[in-house]
């Protein structure tokens, strides 16, 4: 450093680190449920929560300590739901983009930058983002973000199995699966079931044939 304390000329000042929320969703490719999306601010520093990976390299068990971890140590986490009605009218693609900006709303006071997992980013946000393919095993927010979007979804599929046990939500999730499509045929859609996908599609016009 200089004398009299004074840094050097020609250095800029070292920026901050900018709060970042990762963002990330579950359920984009089933065929019944909905789109989970989930964003997580995590603190500058040392990540407060060990052993974070993509949610798709961890076992189920794993998953469930690890979403208890992140919501009580994040800064800020939002999870939102896109039902199967909304998916249907605006189309998969839309839903989930709509799913990350409503998720992104709601942590918007702990961040100024949105790392999104994928290719694509929502319009209409309310701050800047950025998208990052591959990004559930690069960034330890949208990491966090998988795991949440993903534990979160799984809960909400074995509840559903409660209501339809008929077609196995439990054990697959509502994934295209031989036992969902032979469920499918046998029993045709139930009101969860996303009637914009072309499995569901042949099933209910089969049945009305």
């Amino acid at each position: 450093m200089a004398d009299g304390g004074q840094m050097p000329l020609g250095l800029p000042p070292v920026a901050p680190p900018r709060a970042v929320a990762g963002v990330d969703e579950a359920g984009r490719g089933p065929l019944a449920g909905p789109v989970v999306v989930a964003a997580v601010v995590l603190g500058p520093g040392r990540t407060p929560v060990n052993g974070l990976a993509d949610s798709k390299q961890l076992c189920a068990r794993r998953r469930e300590e690890l979403y208890e971890r992140i919501i009580a140590r994040a800064v800020a986490w939002n999870v939102v739901s896109v039902e199967v009605e909304e998916i249907d009218r605006i189309n998969i693609y839309h839903a989930t983009m709509e799913g990350m900006r409503r998720a992104i709303q709601g942590v918007l006071h702990a961040c100024e930058l949105a790392r999104v997992d994928g290719n694509a980013l929502p319009r209409g946000l309310p701050c800047p983002a950025e998208a990052w393919v591959g990004g559930d095993g690069r960034d330890r927010a949208i990491m966090a973000a998988s795991i949440l979007a993903k534990v979160t979804r799984d809960r909400l599929m074995v509840d559903m199995h409660e209501a339809w046990p008929q077609y196995g939500f439990a054990s697959h999730k509502g994934y295209s699966c031989p036992a969902h499509l032979a469920a499918l045929a046998e029993h045709g859609p139930c009101p969860q079931h996303r009637r914009s996908f072309a499995p569901v599609r042949e099933a209910l016009a089969a049945l009305s044939a």
